[in-house]
């Protein structure tokens, strides 16, 4: 599969050459959908806490008599069943995360990067750098590609300047070809490829040997 390098202006330069086993796949939505849950799962911070009825302040003393006085049977005042009593089930801390697979994720990353090729969402520019660092010099040449979206940028290195220039957008995530999230690449509108990263990806993905990410 061949795809399009554009220059930061826009312009058309000339084409590169996409891994079909890596671009070229047929989508496994079950793994993507998974490949994303896991992602999500393992950042939920999973502190919420709830005291039952043994952890609530109060006296273990009936507060009134067993008989007699017409209402129900209290054993002590930190039932559920009253104002300021325990929980009954409540949530505790955990941790939601759970390991998926490596091959599971890497296919799962391949899927998508194939969607987003197959689909025209993705767009390799040649590279480029923001020697200011600046945001505006950054948004001039994303303006040629993207409008008001929600962006992914994919790097080869990790670009200091390019980061510290686009850390102000709030729609636009950088991701290097070894660490990329299902999350953010999925939902991305729009996938901007520099033309090194997409060599790397060619290699890093396209190997039937385990790569150590």
């Amino acid at each position: 599969m061949e795809k399009k390098v554009f220059s930061v202006d826009g312009k058309e330069l000339r084409t590169v050459e996409l891994n079909e086993r890596v671009f070229g796949l047929p989508v496994n939505e079950d793994v993507i959908y998974y490949a994303i849950n896991n992602e999500l799962a393992n950042k939920r911070v999973g502190t919420a806490c709830t005291k039952d009825r043994a952890e609530v302040h109060g006296s273990n003393a009936k507060p009134y008599k067993q008989k007699g006085t017409g209402n129900a049977r209290r054993g002590d005042k930190k039932s559920p069943l009253l104002r300021g009593g325990g929980v009954v089930f409540g949530p505790k801390p955990r941790d939601f995360g759970f390991v998926m697979p490596k091959k599971a994720k890497r296919l799962a990353m391949k899927s998508i990067l194939s969607l987003k090729a197959q689909s025209d969402i993705l767009t390799v520019i040649e590279d480029f750098t923001v020697e200011s660092g600046k945001t505006k010099d950054l948004t001039k040449v994303l303006a040629n590609f993207v409008k008001d979206e929600r962006t992914v940028l994919v790097l080869k290195d990790d670009d200091k300047m390019i980061k510290r220039a686009g850390r102000n957008l709030p729609k636009l995530s950088f991701l290097s070809y070894n660490r990329l999230r299902a999350h953010d690449l999925f939902y991305g509108r729009k996938v901007l490829v520099l033309e090194s990263a997409v060599k790397s990806l060619n290699e890093f993905y396209g190997s039937d040997e385990e790569v150590q990410a």
